[in-house]
Protein backbone atom coordinates (compact mmCIF):
# COMPACT_ATOMS: atom_id res chain seq x y z
CA UNK A 1 0.00 0.00 0.00
CA UNK A 2 1.20 3.53 -0.81
CA UNK A 3 1.78 5.85 2.13
CA UNK A 4 2.40 9.59 2.31
CA UNK A 5 4.10 11.14 5.34
CA UNK A 6 4.21 14.91 5.94
CA UNK A 7 6.53 16.81 8.24
CA UNK A 8 7.67 20.36 8.93
CA UNK A 9 4.60 21.99 10.42
CA UNK A 10 4.63 24.01 13.59
CA UNK A 11 4.08 27.39 15.20
CA UNK A 12 5.56 30.44 13.49
CA UNK A 13 5.27 34.21 13.85
CA UNK A 14 3.60 36.28 11.13
CA UNK A 15 6.12 37.01 8.40
CA UNK A 16 8.07 33.86 9.20
CA UNK A 17 8.79 30.79 7.10
CA UNK A 18 8.26 27.05 7.22
CA UNK A 19 9.19 24.22 4.89
CA UNK A 20 6.87 21.25 4.65
CA UNK A 21 7.96 17.93 3.18
CA UNK A 22 6.06 14.91 1.92
CA UNK A 23 7.55 11.50 1.26
CA UNK A 24 5.78 8.76 -0.68
CA UNK A 25 6.57 5.11 -0.12
CA UNK A 26 5.17 1.75 -1.09
CA UNK A 27 4.58 -0.12 -4.32
CA UNK A 28 4.87 2.91 -6.61
CA UNK A 29 5.14 2.58 -10.36
CA UNK A 30 4.48 6.15 -11.55
CA UNK A 31 3.86 9.42 -9.72
CA UNK A 32 1.83 11.70 -11.99
CA UNK A 33 1.44 14.61 -9.59
CA UNK A 34 1.84 15.66 -5.99
CA UNK A 35 0.43 18.62 -4.17
CA UNK A 36 -0.57 20.35 -0.98
CA UNK A 37 -4.04 21.12 0.33
CA UNK A 38 -5.10 22.81 3.53
CA UNK A 39 -8.14 22.92 5.77
CA UNK A 40 -8.84 25.46 8.50
CA UNK A 41 -11.44 24.80 11.22
CA UNK A 42 -14.97 25.19 9.89
CA UNK A 43 -13.84 25.42 6.26
CA UNK A 44 -13.58 23.10 3.28
CA UNK A 45 -10.27 21.69 2.20
CA UNK A 46 -8.69 23.80 -0.54
CA UNK A 47 -5.86 23.36 -2.99
CA UNK A 48 -2.66 25.23 -2.13
CA UNK A 49 -0.13 24.09 -4.73
CA UNK A 50 0.41 21.18 -7.11
CA UNK A 51 3.35 19.84 -9.08
CA UNK A 52 3.04 17.46 -12.00
CA UNK A 53 5.95 15.35 -13.15
CA UNK A 54 5.43 16.84 -16.59
CA UNK A 55 6.71 20.10 -15.11
CA UNK A 56 3.49 22.04 -14.50
CA UNK A 57 2.87 23.91 -11.25
CA UNK A 58 -0.34 25.47 -9.98
CA UNK A 59 -0.91 27.77 -7.00
CA UNK A 60 -3.90 29.11 -5.15
CA UNK A 61 -4.07 32.86 -5.75
CA UNK A 62 -3.48 33.97 -2.16
CA UNK A 63 -0.17 32.08 -1.89
CA UNK A 64 1.37 33.10 -5.22
CA UNK A 65 4.70 34.80 -4.67
CA UNK A 66 4.93 33.46 -1.11
CA UNK A 67 4.80 29.65 -1.43
CA UNK A 68 6.90 27.44 -3.68
CA UNK A 69 6.38 23.75 -4.41
CA UNK A 70 9.41 21.70 -5.43
CA UNK A 71 10.75 18.15 -5.50
CA UNK A 72 13.95 16.24 -4.86
CA UNK A 73 14.83 14.14 -7.90
CA UNK A 74 17.08 11.78 -5.94
CA UNK A 75 14.98 11.05 -2.85
CA UNK A 76 11.49 11.65 -4.27
CA UNK A 77 10.05 13.98 -1.61
CA UNK A 78 7.94 17.03 -2.41
CA UNK A 79 8.40 20.27 -0.51
CA UNK A 80 6.32 23.34 0.16
CA UNK A 81 8.42 26.37 1.06
CA UNK A 82 6.18 28.90 2.79
CA UNK A 83 7.45 32.45 3.22
CA UNK A 84 5.82 35.63 4.51
CA UNK A 85 3.30 33.58 6.45
CA UNK A 86 0.07 35.21 7.57
CA UNK A 87 -2.39 34.25 10.31
CA UNK A 88 -4.89 33.29 7.61
CA UNK A 89 -2.47 30.58 6.46
CA UNK A 90 -3.20 28.69 9.69
CA UNK A 91 -4.58 25.26 8.80
CA UNK A 92 -3.85 21.58 8.67
CA UNK A 93 -1.82 20.98 5.52
CA UNK A 94 -2.25 17.70 3.66
CA UNK A 95 -0.03 16.09 1.07
CA UNK A 96 -1.79 14.56 -1.93
CA UNK A 97 -0.42 12.33 -4.66
CA UNK A 98 -1.74 10.91 -7.91
CA UNK A 99 0.03 7.57 -8.11
CA UNK A 100 -0.01 4.51 -10.31
CA UNK A 101 0.85 1.54 -8.12
CA UNK A 102 1.50 -1.95 -9.38
CA UNK A 103 -2.27 -2.51 -9.15
CA UNK A 104 -4.11 0.72 -10.07
CA UNK A 105 -3.98 4.51 -10.32
CA UNK A 106 -5.43 6.44 -7.40
CA UNK A 107 -5.18 9.52 -5.18
CA UNK A 108 -3.47 9.16 -1.82
CA UNK A 109 -3.47 11.47 1.19
CA UNK A 110 -1.13 12.04 4.09
CA UNK A 111 -2.24 12.41 7.69
CA UNK A 112 -1.79 16.19 7.74
CA UNK A 113 0.55 18.54 9.56
CA UNK A 114 -0.56 21.56 11.58
CA UNK A 115 0.68 25.01 10.60
CA UNK A 116 -0.13 27.80 13.04
CA UNK A 117 0.78 31.42 12.30
CA UNK A 118 0.32 33.58 15.37
CA UNK A 119 2.00 36.34 17.33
Amino acid sequence: QVQLVESGGGLVQPGGSLRLSCAASGRIFIIYAMGWYRQAPGTQRELVATFTYGGTTNYEESVKGRFTISRDNAKNPVYLQMNSLKPEDTAVYYCNADIMSTIRRADYWGQGTQVTVSS
